[in-house]
């Protein structure tokens, strides 16, 4: 993987965990906590990412192949509040960046924070939703696609940003949904 590319790689992880951290819960001296609340109608994170499934190992190559991705790089993260993500980095040489992780965020919280442009849908029978999750200039660019799985979510974190030769003109959450739609057929049917 080129610098440029692994450091696309890095930033598309690191600003998707930082906007999710800053919606996770209630905030004691600047630091996230979990809605973990038992009177709370809130959604809580669960305890653990799903293990049954592993972005790295897990996606068939045919599906890379298609979308033209390469350069493999492990993003597992802990954040404050709890939140986790284990999974890895790709890119698409003149294309958009992404990570794709198993979170311990679910759909339903990603839904409570209400995220700008949210898009609720189904792929293969599983509740997903898509999710602008940057500030303005940056909101374009980028797409969270998080798909229910037990005990928390898939996670596809795109940036695509409009200078890429081969996907700059095509919207990120566009990109983002059809990745998910041809990764979701591999999740094992009891996740």
């Amino acid at each position: 993987m080129t610098r440029k590319e692994n450091a696309l790689v890095g930033a598309v992880f690191a600003v998707g965990a930082a906007v999710l951290l800053s919606g996770c819960g209630s905030s004691t001296d600047g630091n996230a906590k979990p809605a973990t609340d038992s009177t709370s109608t809130e959604p809580s994170m669960a305890a653990d990412v799903p293990r049954s499934y592993n972005p790295c190992t897990d996606i068939p190559q045919s599906v890379l192949d298609s979308e033209k991705l390469h350069g493999q790089r492990i993003v597992h993260n802990d954040a404050s509040g709890g939140v986790m993500w284990r999974g890895c980095g790709y890119v698409r040489s003149d294309g958009y960046g992404v990570s794709i992780s198993t979170t311990n965020l679910t759909v339903d919280l990603t839904r409570s924070r209400n995220f700008p442009e949210a898009t609720e849908f189904t792929i293969n029978g599983r509740h997903a939703i898509s999710t602008r999750q940057f500030d303005s200039p940056y909101i374009k660019e980028a797409c969270t696609v998080n798909v229910d799985m037990k005990g928390g979510s898939l996670d596809i974190n795109l940036n695509n940003p409009p200078s890429n030769r081969d996907t700059g003109s095509t919207d990120s959450c566009v990109l983002a949904r059809g990745l998910a739609e041809k990764i979701v057929p591999s999740l094992p049917a009891a996740s």
